[in-house]
């Protein structure tokens, strides 16, 4: 006779939420490459926007790479020979996010790149409408431009973002979260135990960098402080 007995697959535990966010390491896009027909053009033209000349590098086997980072971002492109098999201009709409974009524009265009006119959209997959967004809602106001080659970046407006999606830190974004975190921390210093405003302003910082909320980051900043007076 057939057994009757079951069996069944060893069951594995999955991590929980809480595990998995301990054990997550940083992933942070550095580079992307940009394929190009002419490196010494293409360095004039990215050179010409402002971008940060990083490195230069060649061999005498030919390889050649040159590194350009655009003005307040944290990655940066590769262009050269030897580095990709993609075509030239292949690379297509690949986001640049400004705080402004109608100074964005006025600028590229000043340092002679032909940029498009400014369209905005007022829900996801929408139509393009022309000007910028009325309301200045963040990432719904675009603009492009292509390089020599016909790689085109595409120019995104973002004044605030999304819960969860973190902030681009340079000086002028630092600038404006600091006289942020000051006018948060009044309410909290007016009734809290005696502190230094560098912790509270330190965690509420880090929790707007992570997407979080003013109001929530003043909690967190609270709570931090509650935690390293215990």
């Amino acid at each position: 006779m057939m057994s009757t007995e079951t069996h069944s697959e060893p069951t594995t535990t999955l991590p929980t939420p809480a595990k998995v966010e301990a054990k997550r390491a940083d992933t942070k896009l550095e580079v992307i490459i940009l394929p190009v027909s002419d490196v010494d053009r293409a360095k004039r033209f990215y050179g010409s926007l402002g971008w940060r000349l990083d490195a230069d590098f060649s061999n005498a086997t030919g390889w050649h790479v040159v590194q350009m980072t655009p003005p307040g971002s944290e990655c940066s492109v590769h262009f050269g020979t030897g580095l990709t098999t993609a075509t030239p201009g292949s690379l297509q709409g690949t986001f640049l996010v400004v705080s402004d974009i109608e100074a964005a524009r006025a600028e590229l265009i000043g340092y002679g790149a032909e940029v498009s006119e400014i369209v905005h959209v007022t829900a996801v997959g929408g139509p393009h409408l022309p000007g910028p967004h009325p309301g200045h809602q963040p990432y719904s106001s675009f603009a492009s431009f292509r390089d020599p080659d016909g790689n085109s970046w595409l120019l995104q407006e973002v004044r605030s973002r999304l819960p969860g999606r973190g902030l681009a830190l340079n000086v002028a974004t630092l600038t404006d979260l600091l006289r942020e975190a000051e006018e948060h921390h009044g309410p909290y210093e007016a009734t809290a135990p005696k502190h230094h405003w560098s912790g509270w302003y330190a965690a509420y910082v880090k929790a707007r960098e992570q997407g979080r909320t003013p109001e929530d980051a003043a909690a967190d900043a609270a709570l931090h402080l509650e935690g390293a007076s215990r």
